[in-house]
């Protein structure tokens, strides 16, 4: 919730890190005199966005089809005033002429380009969820900063990022662009990443306006399917998936998305109380809000409207102020307005928030502000953003095993190496899904980066053995016989950049088969094994990939992948990524998160024991937790200082511990301090992060760690959905991962 001036609270805790920023700036005089000499049909035209006409095969790949306008058409629609921005459009040299066309309209008003900016431009940093396995927003907020200068170099405007919604059933496609599981995690990231795209002053000609999406829900779809039903209880819309739109909205960010979901039966689209009464209402949202991809235009199918006339006008009574796609508001508004559906005001009310995001980027003080000539190609891919795509993908990288200490491995060593798997090598799969500018022929692939490692490249050789969901003909022969003549196997094995992301829902998250044959083949040889996972979700490992000593969780890194790859391998950096999301023992234990709520027959640690809260064939918990991550140190935890027990009044509980590393190799550790309040009204989860720090640990050396806990760090939504915080005693632990740690208790009196 957001709790007065300056002060953000998440789940009834202030969400740490981040101010309140202002929810809106006035609107310019000079724009109600322009809304007095719209007609409705301009009006209209101002509240479409439409695809580019120019936008290239992987914009076009992202969407079903839709109306397939044709260059001249939407040039003479520009000047006409019939649209009012295009989005996922190729280069600035077409931005340049539409909006050339747009400032001849008969009022001259300026058009915003729009683009599905994830995770980079055309310099690729690692997808969302990757990129939270850092657990540092302030990355997120730097990539997300060269993100925005260079998609401001070809004339961007706004960007339909960052994605901020939880994800806790990763048979959900779009986790990948999450940042994963926790609130306080995603509370962070959601900020931190509005904060990169725009910037000290979005109106700058190298920031680009930021989107919250989508709004709301769009991760608890039922069974973990794209674009499903939710029911959900408003307690747990306050407490889990609001959250993050208002730590963004507390950034400062300038746009909302409506998700396609629907919300206790009514789709969000059309959700009068999600987007006027919360949205507008309680949180003084004053920014623009837009639908999804056509997602009026859903609603006749979803069962909501009668029709498309139906549809307009429920979106736009709901809230929605921009139609993407469908054509739904120009074709229908004016009809809507004439016919009293609609009033005149509510239309101005669209209108005007459309014209404030264009006076807030600057459009109408230099429309081309962002569309000079040669600014693309001296901005994009360059050395310093490389840098930065390199460091992010080492930071994002999780270690889950090692044992016997396989690695690092030595790059000047006489040991022969076979790396095997469909993502061994080759300029595919490295930049992710969700991708409309970065290319694969620009990213650095795993062969070509460990090569460049190595002192004799030519202790490795490579064999695919597998693709990945298919086989190969006579392929596990060739990796069987690569991995005999050699020392060690790197088997690159996981998804495919087609199997995460929009539409890419799965009912098993497992290894595909044929790389699964794969990996059981050559761990047969007994050779020492280190799996790489390329994957957009968790995932449920098992078999020979399970049994490997060493496994790392590698995402997509985009467009430095091998490069960050063989500096882990080979130890130049080191491993120092936190899983996200918890990985599962099985598929079926989806949804799955940390922070389930206790029940009254928990399951005990051991054995099964019968009539308890527990799947026959899997233990109540993850494979691998959520926060679980290993380093090249052997870390050990101790001297837990509860520092007294007791939290009184507006004091501060200072508790401590000290993290160890006998290991022989420097370390960097993540500590995580999670709580639990034993008696509550409302019944609270079995853990629930707190903070988190990170602490680097020289060989054999030691650091303590410090958190305090403030009252309202406490707090929580009570039955009549007001934060409050409860007296009593709360366990805390302060650990590695969500499932282990030191363990002790305090008052909060």
């Amino acid at each position: 919730m957001l709790a007065g001036a300056g002060t953000l609270v998440v789940a009834g805790r202030p969400a740490v890190g981040f101010a309140l920023g202002p929810a809106g700036k006035a609107t310019p005089a000079f724009i109600d005199a322009l809304i007095d000499r719209m007609t409705i049909e301009e009006k209209a035209g101002q509240l479409s966005i439409m695809a580019s006409a120019i936008g290239g095969t992987a914009a076009t790949a992202l969407n079903p089809a839709g109306s397939n306008p044709n260059v001249r058409g939407q040039l003479a629609d520009a000047r006409a005033g019939r649209v009012s921005s295009v989005f996922n459009g190729r280069g600035s040299d077409w931005h340049r002429q539409l909006q050339q066309e747009a400032v001849k309209s008969r009022l001259g008003i300026p058009m915003f380009f729009a683009a599905d900016v994830i995770h980079g431009f055309r310099t690729i940093f690692p997808v969302p969820l990757g990129e939270a396995a850092s657990f540092d927003p302030e990355l997120a907020r730097r990539t997300a900063r060269a993100a925005a200068v260079e998609a401001s170099a070809a004339g961007i405007d706004l960007t339909f990022a960052p994605m901020v919604d939880i994800a806790r059933d990763q048979r959900w496609g779009r986790g990948v662009e999450s940042a994963g599981e926790d609130v306080l995690v995603g509370t962070r990231f959601a900020a931190a990443r509005v904060e990169g795209f725009q910037g000290d002053d979005v109106a700058r000609d190298d920031a680009v306006g930021a989107c919250a999406k989508h709004f709301a829900a769009y991760g608890a779809g039922e069974g973990g399917m794209e674009y499903n039903s939710v029911d959900i209880s408003e307690h747990t819309l306050r407490e889990t998936y609001f959250p993050p739109f208002q730590s963004a909205l507390g950034a400062g960010v300038v746009s909302v998305m409506a998700s396609f979901n629907e919300v206790n039966g009514v789709p969000a689209t059309a959700n009068h109380w999600l987007m006027s009464d919360v949205l507008r209402g309680k949180w003084d949202f004053r920014g623009l809000v837009v639908s999804d991809y056509t997602a009026d235009e859903e609603l006749v199918a979803a069962g909501y409207a009668k029709d498309g006339r139906d549809a307009a006008k429920k979106a736009i009574l709901a809230g929605v102020d921009m139609s993407m796609e469908s054509g739904l508001y120009l074709k229908h508004l004016p009809d809507l307005v004439k016919s009293g559906d609609v009033s005149m005001a509510r239309v101005d009310e669209a209108v005007r928030r459309v014209l404030a995001l264009k006076a807030r980027l600057g459009l109408f003080d230099d429309p081309f502000r962002r569309l000079g000539p040669g600014r693309e190609q001296a901005r994009v891919l360059t050395p310093v953003t490389r840098d930065l795509a390199r460091e992010a993908a080492q930071r994002s990288v999780v270690l889950l095993k090692n044992d016997g200490g396989l690695l690092p491995l030595k790059a000047d060593g006489a040991e022969k190496i076979a790396l095997i798997g469909p993502f061994a090598s080759g300029q595919h799969d490295l930049i992710g899904p969700w991708n409309v500018y970065g290319d694969d022929r620009q990213a650095i692939d795993l062969a070509t980066g460990m090569r460049a490692a190595m002192r004799d490249p030519e202790r490795l050789s490579v064999a695919p053995g597998s693709d990945i969901e298919t086989p190969i003909p006579g392929g596990i022969a060739a990796a069987v016989a690569a991995a005999r003549a050699a020392d060690i196997v790197v088997l690159a094995i996981g998804e495919g950049q087609q199997m995460s992301g929009e539409s890419q829902s799965r009912t098993a998250i497992v290894v595909p088969e044929p790389q699964m044959r794969l990996a059981e083949a050559v761990a047969a040889l007994g050779k020492p094994m280190i799996v790489l996972i390329k994957n957009g979700r968790a995932l449920a490992l098992e078999g020979a990939v399970l049994a490997a000593p060493a496994i790392l969780v590698t995402w997509f890194l985009g467009s430095e992948t091998g490069h960050a790859l063989a500096d882990i391998l080979f130890g130049v950096a080191r491993p120092s990524g936190r899983l996200p999301v918890s990985f599962p023992y099985e598929s079926g234990q989806e949804p799955l998160h940390y922070d389930h709520k206790p029940t009254g027959r928990p399951a005990p640690p051991g054995p099964q024991q019968a009539y308890k809260a527990q799947y026959r064939t899997a233990p109540d918990g993850a494979r691998f937790p959520f926060g679980h991550g290993l380093t090249y140190g052997k870390i050990d935890y101790a001297g837990l200082d509860m520092g007294g027990g007791r939290l009184a009044g507006n004091e501060g509980l200072t508790v401590s511990a000290r993290i160890r590393n006998s290991g022989d190799r420097a370390a960097d550790e993540l500590v995580q301090l999670y709580v639990h309040a034993r008696v509550a009204t409302i019944t609270q989860p079995v853990r629930r992060l707190l903070d988190w720090q990170r602490v680097a640990v020289a060989p054999g050396g030691s650091s303590e760690v410090r958190f305090t806990i403030r009252r309202a760090m406490l707090g929580h939504l009570g039955p009549d959905l007001k934060p409050v915080v409860e007296p009593g005693t709360f366990d805390l632990w302060i650990a590695p991962s969500a499932e282990t740690g030191l363990k002790g208790s305090f008052e909060l009196v």
